[in-house]
């Protein structure tokens, strides 16, 4: 196992008392703070199974620690072992003995009743965090190469245009939010974002279409590592963005189109 050390030493608090009648150091307190070690335990993605149900945990094609320093290891295993486990447990209790059983995950988005919200979020909640994961990767990032390029520029004008709109579009959200690029009905892609665990498959979607690459900005996604600046981490995650999947995704998208 893995363990990170977090270690306070060598801090020492002076305390100077004066005396204002004689103008003249009367007397100094030293209070050395107690050295703390807090030895936090960092598992495996792979320990991680959900309860016996119609979908699995996707797996994580790394370890926590791999996309450091944009995603700390804690905020990722506390994110895909607690959060992301509860939601894919409560997405197969949902739909047990019901309708939704044997369907795939985008049939469920697709056919499920907005008014109900255990599926609506437990579903939403699986399938987002599942293309969160994939839309990562260790020594990732830079600019995209492949057919996403060529499409990214024909439909944003650049990639630097590109990157200041999803930017911009995340910065923007309030709560917790979903930003996506997705492809859409007519085959462009879009920048879009959701609300809460909902997404550009469901029925209320603002902008239906594809999700071909996934943004995190509930607080669970960043806070332990970036606290209140959610803009760093939105910088961050153009360091970890894995572009060969959001390519075969994208061309994905078209074949199962075909079919």
């Amino acid at each position: 196992m893995k363990r990170l050390f977090f270690t306070i030493t060598n801090l020492l608090l002076f305390v100077f008392l004066t005396s204002c009648n004689n103008k003249k150091l009367t007397e100094v307190v030293e209070v050395p703070l107690p050295s703390a070690q807090e030895k936090i335990t960092i598992g495996f993605p792979d320990d991680v199974k959900a309860d016996p149900g119609s979908f699995l945990v996707e797996k994580l094609p790394y370890p926590y620690d791999a996309l450091a320093p944009a995603i700390s290891p804690l905020t990722l295993e506390m994110h895909y072992s607690k959060h992301y486990l509860t939601y894919t447990n409560n997405l197969n209790k949902a739909i047990a003995g019901t309708e939704y059983e044997n369907l795939s995950i985008e049939e469920i988005l697709k056919k499920l009743n907005i008014n109900d919200t255990e599926l609506r979020n437990n579903a939403g909640g699986y399938y987002n965090h599942s293309l969160y994961w994939k839309s990562m990767a260790p020594n990732a990032g830079g600019t995209p190469t492949d057919t996403i390029a060529s499409v990214i520029t024909r439909d944003f004008g650049s990639f630097e245009d590109f990157k200041t709109a999803f930017k911009a579009e995340a910065n923007n959200q309030f709560g917790s939010a979903w930003v996506w690029l997705i492809v859409d009905r007519a085959g462009k892609l879009q920048i879009t974002n959701s609300q809460d665990q909902d997404n550009p498959l469901m029925r209320n979607a603002a902008v239906p279409g594809t999700p071909i690459l996934a943004l995190d900005l509930w607080e669970h996604s960043y806070y332990l590592g970036y606290q209140y600046r959610r803009g760093n981490y939105i910088d961050a995650f153009f360091n970890v963005i894995n572009w060969a999947k959001v390519n075969e995704n994208y061309e994905n998208t078209f074949i199962k189109k075909r079919y």
